[in-house]
């Protein structure tokens, strides 16, 4: 018997505010442990909460964006738990009265399109952090906890989507969509190595065909998109073995182990019931008027969808459009096409050579002085053969280091290639005198030597000869 899964998304998104959701505390990733707190975030007697309006309002603009009913009037409430890293022993949340309730998101993948429904999206506040101590870096394992409560407090939107995934591939495109939507509205920088967008995933398995729903396993602890599709496979292997056994599946919420590649069991999965949820007594309802519901619409960017339309109408395939607005390229991209350069050239470099160069750096491409232009600057330096292929990769990196334009980085490092003719056939003529037996191997038809020749010339030009100039140079010399 085939089975089929049956999978929602939980996708929990850390706000770009310059404060935490209910006090003036800095919302900053980084600092010394401890250092970002106050009463408020510490729930110490007597510290009232103050909402955050900015985090509000962008999670309405999200709201917006996935078609949702917004709520004129909503409340939060206390979702009562307790954990060391909690220090209230409750957590202010918005699940019982969402500011966004229904919705949908279209999702893209190689079968076609799937429309995924959106349950809600609400507001709460993020819980500190704590670290294990061990080899295992598990509560179950570890020697002593250290607790960071720079992270409490800091405004955390819930984006909860309806049981209408079916594959991990799915489940990883529509968490690829919805990180796509967050970026170009600028609700997150959602960097997913810093924790700043993780995802927790609702997942059973049923007989194919049937209409039934099997047992729900919430499976934690995912906090990339490679890290949930790979996570969703193994779960949805593990039940269907279950059940093909003859054995029953356990609700429970499970902790995916990266390095293991495998789910491991956290705790019984509680139902929310077990919250004893309650009315935030010190928060007044939040109340919205049509006036700023409507100023946030007129305010939505251009979304990802359309967006991605427009640049395959510039000449981009599929994969190119998805991966410039994928990885928040959108203003470089737009910025470079506008200085000219050719929007296919400009999308190959971007999600190639920059998209590398940035990870090797660990930073995002609006934490360095790249711009547009400069991308637009450094493909006429290509095309204009005043620069190599491989020279540009180097100038890419000065400029992305902050040393200057393309063209300044290129003369301070002195890549820019021989366009003295004269100069260039006296490198050539030297190579071809020095290797004479693979001259005439190359006359009697051993084309390969063409790129060993080239290569010799390159090397004694320090790399700043044009390899299709000193080609044809070649070609025209062992031909004569």
């Amino acid at each position: 018997m085939g089975y089929e899964a049956v999978i929602g998304v939980e996708t929990h998104v850390e706000l770009t505010t310059r404060s935490k959701m209910f006090c003036g505390c800095p919302n900053a990733f980084g600092a010394e442990p401890n250092t970002a707190i106050c009463p408020v975030c510490l729930g110490l007697p007597g510290a009232l909460p103050v909402p955050n309006e900015r985090a509000i309002e962008l999670t309405v603009s999200l709201g917006l964006a996935l078609a949702a009913e917004i709520a004129p009037h909503s409340l939060f409430h206390r979702k009562n738990y307790f954990y060391a890293d909690l220090p209230k022993n409750y957590q202010i949340s918005q699940f019982l009265s969402p500011l966004c309730q229904g919705g949908h998101l279209d999702v893209e993948t190689v079968q076609g399109t799937t429309r995924v429904g959106i349950t809600r999206v609400h507001l709460e506040e993020d819980t500190g952090k704590s670290t294990h101590l061990g080899e295992s870096g598990r509560i179950q394992a570890a020697e002593a906890a250290l607790l960071d409560f720079n992270r409490s407090g800091i405004p955390l939107m819930e984006v909860v989507s309806e049981p209408d995934i079916h594959s991990p591939e799915e489940a990883r495109a529509y968490a690829a969509e919805l990180r796509a939507i967050i970026l170009a509205l600028g609700v997150s920088d959602a960097r997913l190595e810093e924790g700043r967008m993780r995802f927790d995933a609702n997942v059973s398995v049923r007989p194919e065909g049937s209409e039934g729903l099997g047992t729900k396993v919430e499976v934690k602890n995912m906090n990339s998109l490679r890290s949930l599709q790979r996570a969703l496979a193994f779960e949805i292997d593990r039940q269907s073995a279950l059940l093909a056994a003859g054995q029953e599946v356990e609700q429970e919420t499970r902790h995916w182990d990266e390095a293991a590649g495998c789910t491991r069991p956290g705790r019984s999965k509680e139902e929310s019931s077990d919250y004893r949820y309650f009315p935030e007594p010190d928060l007044v309802p939040v109340e919205l008027d049509a006036a700023r519901l409507e100023r946030l619409r007129a305010a939505l960017p251009e979304l990802p969808a359309p967006r991605r339309a427009r640049y395959r109408a510039l000449g981009l395939d599929g994969h190119a459009a998805r991966l410039v607005v994928e990885e928040g390229y959108g203003a470089l991209f737009e910025g470079a096409v506008a200085a000219g350069a050719d929007a296919r050239s400009a999308a190959t470099w971007l999600v190639g050579e920059v998209t590398a160069h940035l990870r090797r750096l660990g930073v995002a491409a609006a934490d360095t002085p790249l711009a547009g232009a400069h991308l637009a600057e450094l493909l006429g330096l290509i095309e204009g053969g005043r620069l190599s292929a491989t020279a540009a990769k180097e100038v890419l990196a000065g400029v992305l280091e902050g040393e200057g334009s393309p063209e300044e980085v290129a003369l301070r490092r002195d890549l820019i290639q021989i366009s003295d003719e004269t100069v260039l056939m006296a490198a050539v003529d030297e190579v071809l005198a020095a290797h004479p037996a693979e001259v005439d191997r190359l006359r009697t038809g051993e084309e390969r030597l063409i790129g060993f020749l080239v290569g010799r010339v390159m090397q004694a030009t320090g790399g700043k000869a044009d390899p299709r100039r000193v080609s044809e140079a070649i070609r025209r010399r062992t031909s004569a």
